[in-house]
This record gives structure tokens, C-alpha cells and sequence, in this order.
């Protein structure tokens, strides 16, 4: 009877230490597991302009990967100098992460980041965060989108050689044109990689660019776009957020020789004769990693597939950030699937320095800031997420008024 007593007492016993074993263990997976992560998102635009599409589809990618483990809002057309307007909206959300997509929202981000730590924010395209106050909950990721426009000017210059052996164009008067937004950093450095992309198939080329001073004006990006084609630019392309650019192409495609470079989203339907290629940054990529570190309580940058510093983060072809879409089977000239496989594979190793060769260059807006790519290769995205180069080229390159 004792033995039965006993008995029972130790399975008792051992029952208890197990249910509490395995109730400890439940609570150490929810503490470093969350079940839930609220996405927030910020867009400077909506579906109707390539860029956020882009951004659009990454969130889409998010939701498919997580399902009921994510829960997201979107704020749409939100521009910088009324980001405001949305802060009691996004707060009363109960978001655990934001992602915000444009350049111009991060000194709010971060001071928003500021006032709430218990929140982590995300910066696309910024270059702040491990400036000044580094901040735990405050982080910067962009992709390095100058691969994708090197690899896009190669295809074109190949297009344009082709021209030029068919007699379509004199190898002597070769120009190309860039719409661009604004003259930053991001925006430089990613037309001074299209130029030499370009200029590695056609040694005699030239390029103009307009800024139109806004990140998204479908009039002002068609009118330059024009302008240029008028002016004997036979390749268009672009860093701006709207279709304007490539539909001046179609439009114009039966009086001038001209082809078009896309730049978030393949623009093959509104060119279908014009459009050769384009480049995006996968956004998904980072997006994805930040969700999993949230849903793991890990730090953002632990979880990144790419590179980062601090609370910085970027990657490139190798990394899945940068990517290419819309190469137009029909007017793209022959061997052109090859020579993209073969310069991304290139990239990828190491083997192309971009912004290299017989090029002198200013800073448009300190001319004693000068460089020389003849002597000392500039390596872009070497230490940051955000573009750093920022010289205009001499001789090749004229920023048109």
C-alpha cells in the first residue's frame, strides 16, 4: 500500500515537472516568437506610377509568405510635404513596422521613429541612419539599382550599335537621353552607370539630361523625353516614376529613330515597339527579412540577406535586390539574352568596375569637387545602401535647362 502511495506521489510529481517543463518552454517561444506583425506602409504615389507598383508588389509578396501571421495597411499618395496629414492614422493602426518608400519622408520617419521606440521603421532610399543619432528602431535598405541600369545601358548600346551598322545612325553622332528627377546622389550616379553601360558597346557616345524636379509628373517627364528625341537622342531612358518618357518614344517612334529604357516596371505595354528593357530594385527582398526578424524578435539586420552596416542594409544581382524585366524579344538586337547573362555574371564576381575609365567629373554644385575614374575606379555602394556618386561627367554628359 505504502509502494502504491509512493507510486503515485512520484508520477504526480514527474507530471508536474513535466507540464511546467514544457509550460516554460511555451513561454520562451513567445517571448522571442511574436505571433502577429503590423505592417504599415507609406507610399509616395499608388498603382498608377511604375515606382510604387514596385513597392505595391513587395507588399503583396509579404502577405503570400507570412499569410495570418502578417496583418498590413497601406497609405497611398502621401508626398513629403504632407506626411503629416497621416501620423494619427499610422499610430492608431497599432503597427509593430513601417516601411516608408520615399526619399523625402525620412527626417520625419526618423523623428517619428524617435518618439516611438517601441516601433521599428524602415527608410527606403534613405542615407540617415547611422548618421547623427543612430537610433535602435530606425533603419535605411535600398538595392544597388546602378548594376541593373549598367546591365540595361549595355543592352541598349548594343541595340544602338546595331542601328549603326544598319545605317540607321553615324557612329560619329551618337546621343542618348535621361529624364531624371532631381539632381541627387541616387539620381547621378544611376545615369552615369546607364551612360556607361552605353558607352562600353558605343565608345562615341554622348547623353543629355533634364531634371523635371519632381519624383512623378507625367507631363513634365514626356515633354523632356520629347524634347531630347528632338534633339537627335536616339536612346531614351529615365529616373523618374511615370510612363511619360516611354510613351513619347511610341509616340514618336515613325518620325525618329528611338528606343526606350524603363526603370520600376517593364513598359513594354505602353511601348510595345519602343521599349527595350528595364531594371528594378525587388524590394521584396528586404521587406521579407524585416517581417521574419520582427516575427523572430530579432534585430532587422541580423535576418538580411545582402550586406549591411549599422542600420543600413543593401545587396545587389548576387543578393536578389537588383533585377531585370520587359526585354523585348522583338526589338532587342541579336545575342542580347547572352550579353546580359554574361555581364550580371560579371557584375555578380566583381569583374566590371562601373564607374571607371578615361572620365573626369564635377560636383554640379561645388565645382572645386572634382574626380578622376581614369586613375582611381569610384566604388559605389562599396559602404552604404544610398548612391554616393555624384559628378557629372565632363565632356560626355550635358545637363540640359
Amino acid at each position: 500500500m505504502k509502494m502504491n502511495k509512493r507510486a503515485i506521489l512520484l508520477t504526480t510529481i514527474t507530471t508536474v515537472c513535466i507540464v511546467l517543463f514544457f509550460t516554460l518552454i511555451h513561454m520562451a517561444v513567445q517571448k522571442n516568437d511574436k505571433s502577429i506583425v503590423r505592417v504599415a506602409y507609406i507610399y509616395e504615389g499608388d498603382g498608377s506610377t511604375p515606382y510604387t507598383e514596385n513597392f505595391m508588389k513587395a507588399q503583396l509578396a509579404v502577405e503570400q509568405e507570412f499569410g495570418n501571421r502578417v496583418e498590413t495597411v497601406a497609405f497611398y499618395n502621401v508626398k513629403d510635404v504632407n506626411i503629416d496629414t497621416i501620423y494619427d492614422k499610422l499610430f492608431a493602426s497599432d503597427c509593430d513596422l513601417v516601411f516608408a518608400t520615399s526619399y523625402g519622408f525620412e527626417n520625419t520617419i526618423k523623428q517619428w521613429a524617435k518618439e516611438h521606440p517601441d516601433i521599428q521603421f524602415c527608410q527606403a532610399t534613405g542615407d540617415n541612419a547611422n548618421v547623427d543619432e543612430q537610433l535602435d528602431n530606425y533603419h535605411n535598405f535600398m538595392g544597388t539599382i546602378y548594376q541593373g541600369r549598367y546591365v540595361a545601358g549595355v543592352v541598349a548600346g548594343a541595340k544602338m550599335k546595331e542601328m549603326i551598322k544598319q545605317g540607321k545612325l553615324s557612329e560619329d553622332d551618337v546621343k542618348i537621353g535621361y529624364v531624371a528627377a532631381f539632381p541627387y546622389a541616387e539620381v547621378i550616379s544611376g545615369y552615369t552607370a546607364f551612360y556607361m553601360g552605353v558607352y562600353s558597346q558605343v565608345p562615341s557616345v554622348t547623353m543629355q539630361v533634364i531634371y523635371v524636379n519632381s519624383w512623378s509628373d507625367y507631363a513634365k517627364e514626356k515633354m523632356a523625353a520629347k524634347r531630347m528625341i528632338e534633339n537627335g537622342c536616339t536612346i531614351i531612358s529615365q529616373h523618374s516614376d511615370t510612363i511619360g518618357s516611354a510613351v513619347a518614344c511610341q509616340e514618336l517612334k515613325d518620325k525618329y529613330p528611338v528606343v526606350h529604357v524603363g526603370y520600376n516596371g517593364s513598359m513594354i505595354d505602353v511601348a510595345p515597339t519602343t521599349s527595350l528593357i528595364s531594371s528594378k530594385i525587388n524590394w521584396a527582398s528586404y521587406e521579407m527579412n524585416a517581417v521574419e526578424a520582427m516575427l523572430k524578435n530579432k534585430d532587422i539586420e541580423s535576418c538580411v540577406v545582402g550586406k549591411s552596416d549599422g542600420n543600413d542594409a543593401w545587396g545587389g544581382f548576387e543578393d536578389g535586390w537588383v533585377e531585370l524585366l520587359g526585354v523585348n524579344e522583338f526589338i532587342v538586337a541579336d545575342g542580347t539574352n547572352e550579353l546580359i547573362e554574361e555581364t550580371v555574371e560579371r557584375l555578380k564576381k566583381g569583374e566590371i568596375e562601373v564607374f571607371s575609365g578615361p572620365f573626369t567629373g564635377k560636383d554640379p554644385f561645388n565645382p572645386s569637387d572634382t574626380i578622376d575614374l581614369s586613375k582611381t575606379p569610384f566604388l559605389e555602394n562599396s559602404a552604404r545602401s544610398a548612391p554616393q556618386f555624384h559628378y557629372v561627367l565632363d565632356d560626355v554628359i550635358e545637363v540640359l535647362e
